[in-house]
């Protein structure tokens, strides 16, 4: 008989670096939210790649620290009236 597999539970203090897709109405380019992020919840951003016009902001955001941080600072981000989406990385493999 094969042994049982475990199953982990993902903790709030577990580290986690999870890559976002945020994306600014044209009234909120200007805020400087991933500034505030840093200095509001104990995590680190690495802008990964932007795009800012007049009409739009779309900012690809690293963020790294503890699950519950990184979940915090999204919701905080999304109740700013920032889109948040996670970006999808596909692997080909060949």
């Amino acid at each position: 008989m094969p042994a049982k597999k475990k199953v982990s539970v993902t903790k709030p203090n577990s580290p986690v670096q999870q890559r976002l897709w945020l994306m600014y109405p044209p009234k909120l380019i200007k805020q400087p939210f991933i500034w505030e992020v840093s200095r509001k919840f104990k995590v680190v951003t690495n802008i990964r790649q932007a795009s800012v016009t007049d009409e739009i902001g779309i900012v690809c955001l690293e963020l790294v620290g503890t699950r519950g941080e990184v979940g915090r600072a999204i919701i905080w981000l999304e109740k700013q009236g920032v889109n948040v989406e996670p970006v999808e990385i596909g692997i080909i493999a060949g």
